[in-house]
């Protein structure tokens, strides 16, 4: 993590200044596209509820965990009488929740697609508000579980797979995964700092062995991040 922040430092003093583009100073007449990188922290947690099936407790609300957030975006301005922005991107991101020793983990590349509007401060610093939907597809995933010894859980401790249905106390979580990202940036030159929230839409829950759980899980995520435009 040490390292990565590094990297991102040594890039923002070795870029050219941010704002003779068009976010900072909201110029007219200058650049319209901009790119970035980012790296931030993120608290993620799983909303869901508890079901019991064959004398087994399955689990898919959980609180929050710290995880990882690295991405570049790519973002145009889409009006020359406003200061109206649209930005995407590619998010690798740490995802899960935790209850305990109960831990869900996975990673995710996501794909967000953000109307941002900029409030120039000054001439060199612009707020930006922003909002608008995500898609997130799983690349691999480990939880740490109570091993479940047939009639009751165990003091033992194993790994399972995240997105296994037969073996994971969630019952299993689906890969697919869309929400809403809200959340406000500031940028000061070529320096962009943001936070928000995250909140999922689609139930990732498997429902366990046969689908036969009527139990749901959501994503959902606090965000900090860190980065540099150009």
């Amino acid at each position: 993590m040490k390292k990565i922040f590094a990297v991102v430092a040594a890039m923002v003093f070795a870029m050219p200044s941010f704002a003779q583009f068009s976010s900072g100073g909201f110029s007219l007449d200058e650049e319209s596209v901009y790119y970035g990188v980012r790296v931030g922290i993120t608290g993620a947690s799983l909303s869901g509820g508890t079901e019991t099936m064959d004398g087994r407790e399955y689990k898919t609300d959980l609180g929050m965990k710290a995880g990882m957030t690295l991405a570049g975006i790519i973002g145009l301005r889409v009006s020359h009488t406003t200061p109206l922005f649209l930005e995407s991107g590619l998010y690798y991101t740490e995802r899960g929740g935790k209850d305990g020793k109960y831990r869900v983990n996975y990673t995710n590349l996501e794909l967000p697609i953000l109307i941002k509007y900029g409030i120039k401060a000054s001439d060199d610093i612009a707020i930006l508000p922003f909002f608008g939907p995500y898609f997130a597809q799983a690349i691999a995933g480990k939880t740490k579980q109570y091993k479940w010894g047939g009639e009751s859980y165990t003091d033992e401790i194993e790994k399972v797979g995240t997105f296994d249905e037969k073996k994971a106390n969630t019952g299993g979580l689906s890969r697919f995964n869309m929400g809403f990202k809200l959340g406000c940036g500031v940028e000061y030159n070529k320096i962009y700092l943001e936070v928000g929230y995250q909140f999922g839409v689609s139930n990732i829950g498997k429902n366990g062995p046969g689908e036969k759980l009527d139990l749901s899980a959501r994503s959902n995520a606090l965000f900090a991040n860190l980065g540099v435009n150009f």
